[in-house]
């Protein structure tokens, strides 16, 4: 009799937390939640995040609050992430650079696909090679030409170690033999000033700010990074073309510390899917160059998994690491 009665109230106990995980996640959100980002304000990073936060604040009723985190390529941002309560009002904006962390950092004090959750899969875009204007090169086969021509003159910038940016360029000098010095910023917007006045010669930059800055005319754009010329911009040619094989094609979205509540990461997943349906928000993310990509929380996963192992090769190849 006491068994059963133990067995009973067991199972009442399981079958009220199982009633209640929902109830936890009804009201989800119920206060600000706090969105890293890990790159410095104004970088494509951040221009898309913010578009993101501003969309899904109107639409879930609380301020989704974007916060810079910027330095080691964007691994203190990820450490902050990870070490905060899973309860998802604290997020992480995820790109390439997280993917590239794993292999380039010899000491880093978490295992990203251990230590988080996906979230949901916002946009694909790629990055462009754009030099400053006192370059005189006009295309990709120049620009090596001048780089071989000048060796140890050329200096590329990035928006910090360990970024697409970066490993974009360390790609470029191993496929073409080009001697180039890297010098990292905190984030592409604040390395423009430089590439402007020449002081730093080019960045392999991620699409939106690239594009902002080719469009203005304050830098030339030379060719972008994936294996064929990007949708919207047929007139700037893929460096493939000139450098067989050279691929880097980035990715953005969210993940969550490990813990966070199934139920809150289905909330943001539709919402964020939903949001990848609005025409103004999809049209807004075109004219930075991004390609919506909406996906289950599992896909995107999935795909962290894949560039993690894209990019442990491309770290191999180009024979770079930060101890």
């Amino acid at each position: 009799m006491k068994a059963l009665r133990a067995a009973m109230i067991a199972t009442i106990a399981v079958l009220g937390l199982a009633g209640a995980r929902p109830t936890l996640a009804a009201d989800y959100p119920n206060r600000p939640v706090h969105w890293l980002i890990g790159f410095a304000a104004g970088g494509p990073v951040d221009v898309v995040a913010r578009i993101m936060a501003q969309w899904l604040s109107e639409r879930l009723g609380q301020q989704f609050v974007v916060e810079n985190r910027a330095g080691s390529g964007g691994s203190i941002a990820a450490a902050t992430a990870i070490n905060s309560t899973p309860d998802g009002y604290t997020l992480l904006f995820v790109a390439p650079n997280n993917a590239i962390a794993t292999s380039l950092y010899k000491h880093l004090n978490y295992d990203f696909i251990r230590d988080t959750v996906p979230v949901a899969s916002i946009m694909q875009l790629t990055n462009m090679l754009v030099v400053s204007n006192a370059m005189p090169v006009k295309n990709v086969q120049e620009f090596i030409d001048y780089c071989k021509a000048n060796p140890g003159k050329v200096s590329y910038a990035s928006s910090g170690l360990g970024t697409s940016v970066h490993m974009s360029g360390e790609l470029f000098k191993a496929m073409t033999g080009c001697n180039m010095l890297h010098v990292p910023y905190r984030g592409s917007a604040i390395a423009f000033p430089d590439i402007i006045s020449n002081k730093v010669q080019l960045i392999f930059d991620n699409m939106p700010s690239g594009l902002e800055q080719s469009r203005a005319g304050t830098v030339r754009a030379l060719g972008v990074t994936s294996p064929q010329r990007w949708p919207g911009l047929p007139d700037v040619p893929a460096i493939a073309e000139t450098v067989p094989g050279f691929e880097s094609v980035g990715f953005y979205g969210i993940s969550a510390p490990k813990g966070t509540p199934p139920e809150v990461v289905e909330i943001l997943n539709k919402a964020v899917a939903e949001a990848l349906k609005d025409p103004k928000l999809v049209e807004r993310l075109a004219m930075l160059g991004g390609i919506p990509k909406p996906m289950t929380p599992a896909e995107f996963g999935k795909l962290i998994e894949v560039e993690t192992e894209k990019w442990r090769k491309v770290v191999e190849f180009a024979g770079v690491s930060v101890d």
